[in-house]
């Protein structure tokens, strides 16, 4: 058993789980997270509860952010927004084909720089972006280019599903994602159908698949002949969520719904038959 709590850098933003350390900040409360560039002020969006399972290797809360931590931070949003300002005018001076995504001001490093993201098709030449960008934001800055995915993981949206992005929420780290998973999945091979925000195919192909692995392991397939509670029929479709098989019924035509254990292969007689071959030692009285 373990204290786990969440907290998130921007409202609806990415959550990140910590242990509290002691602390018992509340739903609102602001705190400070430890990051490779110094501690950064987050809000708390999920008090300190105690979880059943055992989680080891979250990083620990740095503290509760005082008045002086609140100030810096509010400091720090603003220069995040005229660096936006300031890179996007500046692009369209440069006719440069980049697209600035996020900004992140790192004033507790060493040194302390801006750092700004952005997208592009290929590879920029931005020397002469980046001595006008130090020049405007008095200040060393850096620039580094992002693919689809991280571009969607930094400007969120709502998904296919209707939902926040998963990498804009929960998900972690991008995993490879093929086409098979989509038809393990009975999905669709419709890039419209599965591709995600970013283009590209959509993550959660990737950690739903071992649940439809798992299901089809003991599930009878698509056109096998069963015996369901209403009666023989031919399984005509899977609902994994659910863990059920859809069977047309024999008898009247219809379809019904049942859980994938309420359905068996019906055993025919001659199955249970062994007729041993005629040079079997075991056939011998």
């Amino acid at each position: 058993m373990a204290m786990v709590m969440a907290v998130s850098f921007s409202r609806y933003g990415r959550l990140y789980y910590l242990d509290p350390a002691g602390h018992e900040p509340k739903v609102g409360d602001k705190v400070l997270v430890p990051t490779d560039d110094g501690a950064e002020v987050a809000e708390c969006v999920w008090a300190p509860q105690l979880v059943t399972e055992e989680i080891g290797g979250l990083p620990q809360l740095a503290g509760m952010a005082t008045a002086d931590d609140v100030e810096r931070d509010e400091r720090n949003r603003q220069r995040r927004a005229e660096a936006k300002v300031a890179i996007k005018k500046l692009v369209r001076q440069h006719e440069l084909p980049m697209k600035p995504v996020g900004v992140d001001v790192l004033d507790r490093a060493e040194p302390p720089r801006i750092l700004i993201y952005f997208a592009a098709p290929h590879r920029v030449d931005f020397r002469d972006l980046l001595r006008d960008l130090a020049r405007t934001l008095d200040s060393k800055v850096e620039l580094r280019q992002i693919g689809a995915r991280d571009e969607a993981r930094l400007q969120g949206g709502i998904g296919p599903c209707g939902r926040d992005l998963c990498c804009a929420t929960f998900l972690k780290d991008f995993e490879p994602v093929s086409v098979r998973m989509a038809k393990d999945q009975d999905l669709p091979v419709n890039p419209l159908k599965i591709s995600g925000a970013c283009g590209r195919l959509m993550c959660c192909l990737k950690y739903e698949h071992p649940l439809y692995q798992e299901f089809k392991a003991d599930a009878p397939p698509i056109g096998t002949t069963v015996e369901s509670p209403e009666g023989e029929g031919r399984v005509v479709a899977h609902e994994v969520p659910r863990g059920g098989v859809v069977v047309r019924l024999a008898a009247s035509g219809q379809t019904c719904r049942c859980s994938k254990a309420d359905v068996c292969a019906p055993r025919r007689a001659y199955d249970s038959l062994t007729m041993p071959s005629q040079g079997d030692p075991s056939s011998a009285s």
